[in-house]
């Protein structure tokens, strides 16, 4: 076995035996994949579309430096790779000729992948999700602070949590249906929410977030309808969520924000999140051809993770 092989395999709980000491060893760099595996581990395939799911690990002197998996919908998620260590991965990945819908990982592992995916299949990658990660420090509630308080959702909310659900989807281009019949097999269920109510009990926000793994829980979706933002409902939404995770003994809380608004990502900021690292998705094409190797000489040659705000 060389030094640069990824073991691949179908079997979670054998993968996680390997690979979950190392996941937990970064909760706020590998946020998503903790969050993702345990819902396949708990829910199976149906938990992200049919189809077979693959998982592969790389180890280095009986440990494990970097993993990746691939969900049954076809997208690809890797922890921080070098561009040598994913160009490794892509020729072995291109080499079994399964479809990959798409990559997403920190900016420079993400960008990595998908140009040396180029190299391996001749397929063109195009950027389609940016994100930015948070952490949070020192949790400081915004001031003013609006009036109104935070609620937990309860199931007489359900078709009122489901329609912001199904704005907030449109609003970053998310194509998925979101009904009554639909609902269990989406990303936004399985998460707790919390509406912020004003006096006189109307919502007017919410937040959701995702089950505590590992001691991190990541805020997502954070909704406010277009008519009643800038008001500081979302920041106080925000607080509260944040507050109960730290509550219920969460040691990280993280969430995502589009890089490109600068409302969501002050918004953050002045309630007490710090940046931590950006990240990519790029869609790819199947392999169409795979370029010779020079044998002499070496080979010769990106949600569940979106933004969080709006």
């Amino acid at each position: 076995m060389r030094p640069d092989d990824w073991q691949l395999t179908e079997d979670i709980d054998d993968f996680l035996a390997r690979a979950g000491e190392f996941l937990r060893s970064r909760p706020v760099m590998h946020n998503t994949p903790l969050t993702t595996l345990e819902k396949l581990r708990t829910r199976g395939a149906d938990a992200y579309g049919t189809g077979a799911t693959l998982f592969g690990r790389l180890e280095s002197e009986g440990e494990v430096r970097a993993i990746f998996y691939r969900t049954p919908r076809g997208r690809l998620t890797l922890t921080t790779l070098s561009p040598e260590q994913a160009d490794t991965l892509a020729a072995q990945l291109a080499d079994l000729g399964r479809p990959f819908s798409g990559v997403t990982a920190d900016h420079g592992t993400a960008t990595a992948f998908a140009e040396a995916w180029q190299r391996h299949t001749g397929a063109a990658p195009v950027r389609d999700w940016r994100g930015r990660l948070h952490r949070l420090g020192t949790l400081t509630p915004p001031e003013p602070r609006p009036e109104g308080r935070g609620r937990l959702v309860g199931e007489r909310d359900h078709e009122h949590l489901m329609r912001w659900c199904r704005e907030f989807a449109a609003d970053v281009g998310e194509v998925v249906s979101i009904d009554a019949g639909s609902w269990a097999g989406t990303r936004f269920a399985e998460k707790r929410y919390t509406f912020w109510e004003t006096p006189d009990g109307t919502p007017v926000s919410m937040a959701g977030v995702n089950p505590m793994v590992a001691g991190q829980v990541r805020v997502d979706p954070v909704y406010t309808p277009a008519h009643l933002r800038g008001r500081g409902y979302a920041g106080a939404v925000t607080v509260e969520v944040s507050r109960a995770a730290l509550a219920a003994g969460a040691t990280d809380v993280v969430l995502f924000t589009d890089p490109a608004n600068p409302t969501s990502n002050a918004l953050y900021q002045r309630i007490g999140y710090v940046p931590v690292t950006d990240f990519t998705g790029y869609r790819l094409s199947s392999a169409r051809r795979k370029p010779a190797r020079n044998t002499e000489g070496g080979d010769g040659e990106c949600s569940d993770v979106i933004s969080s705000y709006r």
